[in-house]
């Protein structure tokens, strides 16, 4: 045999891979491509992937709310007061505070919310308001930049300029120089929310490997003629047997499992340790919650637990919520002038917000914090007093 020649494997066993690579079931972060028109699929797969970014966009949404319109005709104040109240936003909900929770939670998401304003059949008032999939649109600007038409699909699945573009509505979230679109509150996310993922399933398939053990069963047949013979049939045997020892045990029943000869049972994969994720998943959280802008106190986070640090923080959310309120406000002006105008009155109005306080969150956050901590404290207390009392018994015995 020469040098590079190769001694031939009897009997050798073929290598199998039998682990698949896990994924988490929002592939399409996977083939995240920053910018372009399809990211509105991105981002609200975002959302439905980490609950912790859904939680604080719908706390935005909340905060934002409590508007009033107030308009010089006394008499007309009664009736745009009972409208905006009443007035049908579609699916069952009524009031003009519903059809801005929509179009607010559009434009955080999406970057741009799109809206309609529905006159009856005779044109002399307004039926509803309906909020529009931002998906579905686009902008086409004209010859001047304060020119610009919705467009939207027909039929036929082409692009045609909408008709009544004067009661159509459209706002971008935080427009950049340059394009019609807003910027998207979660436009920074796609990367980290990638890897929070990863991480997240990995600790999902590690668990389950750990808490559903697998087993590897191997039969060392002996070296009389008798054995070799019948190793395979034994083989089956003992497969056959250890199947229906661990079936009946997931059916709540318990059966022995008896083999003859040397049978070896091993635990796959028990010793391996799991790795600590704790400080990964809080550093990605950290930034994704940073970006959304609320205090991570109001989001039953305990990260600072400082008075002075959660005044801070609500003073800043309290100018994040008004700087969102100024995006909102055209809107409701364009609805109610209109509102005056079929009605016959002065369609001069003024836009009022409710206060925003958030002493009372704030309150609430840091008693909830206290009683953590004290829970915390009272399980620890426990667990000192338990070994103190088997130190004794030991001792004692």
């Amino acid at each position: 045999m020469g040098v590079l020649g190769k001694k031939k494997d009897v009997g050798a066993g073929t290598a199998v891979q039998l682990r698949e690579g896990g994924r988490h079931p929002f592939g399409v972060l996977d083939g995240y491509v920053p910018l372009g028109h399809g990211e509105i699929a991105l981002y609200r797969s975002i959302r439905e992937a980490v609950p912790i970014v859904d939680a604080a966009l719908r706390k935005l949404v909340r905060l934002a709310g409590g508007v009033q319109v107030l308009c010089r005709d006394k008499g007309a104040q009664e009736g745009l007061d009972w409208f905006l109240q009443h007035v049908n936003t579609g699916r069952g909900q009524r009031g003009i505070q519903s059809f801005l929770d929509c179009y607010l939670d559009s434009m955080l998401t999406c970057g741009r919310a799109v809206g309609e304003i529905v006159p009856d059949r005779r044109g002399r008032d307004i039926a509803a308001l309906l909020c529009g999939n931002p998906a579905d649109i686009e902008i086409r600007e004209g010859d001047s930049p304060l020119e610009f038409a919705i467009w939207g699909r027909d039929a036929a699945g082409g692009l045609r300029e909408l008709p009544r573009q004067e009661l159509l509505l459209f706002t971008p979230f935080q427009p950049e120089v340059g394009s019609p679109y807003g910027v998207s509150l979660l436009r920074s996310m796609p990367f980290l929310t990638e890897i929070l993922l990863k991480i997240y399933q990995a600790v999902g398939m590690n668990w389950e490997r750990m808490g559903n053990v697998r087993f590897a069963v191997v039969y060392k047949p002996g070296d009389s003629p008798l054995d070799q013979s019948m190793a395979q049939e034994r083989s089956r045997q003992i497969a056959r047997e250890w199947s229906a020892a661990m079936q009946a045990g997931k059916d709540g029943s318990v059966r022995d499992f008896v083999a003859v000869g040397d049978v070896d049972i091993k635990v796959i994969g028990a010793d391996n340790q799991i790795l600590d994720s704790e400080v990964p998943v809080r550093q990605i959280l950290e930034q994704l919650i940073a970006r959304t802008g609320i205090p991570p106190f109001l989001l039953g986070l305990s990260w600072s637990s400082t008075e002075r640090m959660s005044t801070q923080q609500a003073d800043m959310m309290t100018s994040e919520i008004t700087a969102i309120r100024r995006g909102l406000e055209p809107v409701v002006e364009r609805i109610c002038e209109l509102w005056l105008t079929l009605h016959g009155y002065d369609r001069r109005i003024t836009v009022d917000w409710a206060d925003i306080n958030l002493q009372d969150l704030v309150e609430e956050a840091r008693a909830e914090l206290y009683r953590e901590q004290a829970r915390a404290a009272r399980l620890e207390n426990e667990e000192r007093e338990k070994k103190q009392e088997a130190r004794l018994e030991t001792a004692g015995g």
